[in-house]
């Protein structure tokens, strides 16, 4: 296991998702149902499944396309998306 990127990997997605919609629903979810228990198990398989999709389809993706051009095309898709929420148009 290469410990450094699974740290770094860490620590981004972690403070990605700090006060992020998923963290704010949790917390709404836990106050509601009074099982936190119950909640944190059905939030945590739901981010494990969510985070193994994105490693099979990123791994699968490379095999076909240049790292480059997915590279790019992300920062394309952030800048837009960003655009279009600026203007309201999201």
């Amino acid at each position: 296991m290469d410990w450094k990127v699974m740290l770094s990997t860490f620590g981004l997605i972690f403070f990605a998702e700090l006060g992020d919609k998923t963290q704010l629903s949790v917390m709404t979810l836990s106050a509601q149902s009074h099982s936190a228990v119950s909640v944190f198990m059905g939030a945590a398989l739901a981010l494990s499944f969510s985070a193994l999709l994105g490693v099979v389809f990123g791994e699968a993706i490379t095999k076909m396309v240049p790292a480059h051009y997915i590279h790019f095309g992300a920062g394309a898709a952030f800048i837009i998306l960003g655009f279009l929420l600026v203007t309201g148009k999201i």
